[in-house]
């Protein structure tokens, strides 16, 4: 029998955004797996990126981890988030998450709320489906 090969990860994290991950978790009241992204409708673009603390996987969850730092994709969000990179950035004017998504269709001018297309699941493993 053939191995099977390894399904491919929803999304990456940059090194920047792990180390976010780890800081958030260890800083947390209580004890939480990690934090769970994924989307909600809103916003003057039609939807926006979420993301809060999660205390344990719930059924469908996609895990992410980099470097320690577990992130929980929430399955409605799956096929909105394929190919998304993760980072965390911090400048002069502002300080956050940052979802580089190849599904992103436009933004608001205020950075708050995008628009997304939902993924060709075959698209992320070279048109072979996963």
């Amino acid at each position: 029998m053939a191995s099977l090969r390894p399904r491919p990860s929803v999304m990456s994290m940059t090194p920047a955004a792990a180390a976010r991950v780890r800081e958030i978790v260890e800083a947390s009241e209580r004890p939480v797996a990690g934090l769970r992204v994924g989307i909600k409708n809103g916003g003057c673009a039609g939807m926006s990126y979420t993301v809060a603390l999660a205390d344990a996987a719930t059924p469908g969850d996609e895990l992410v981890e980099t470097e320690g730092a577990r992130v929980y994709v929430d399955p409605k969000a799956v096929l909105f988030l394929l190919g998304t990179r993760m980072d965390f950035r911090a400048s002069k004017l502002s300080t956050g998450f940052v979802f580089e998504n190849p599904n992103q269709v436009s933004a608001c001018g205020c950075g708050e709320s995008v628009s997304l297309k939902a993924a060709d699941p075959g698209a992320l493993a070279g048109g072979v489906p996963a």
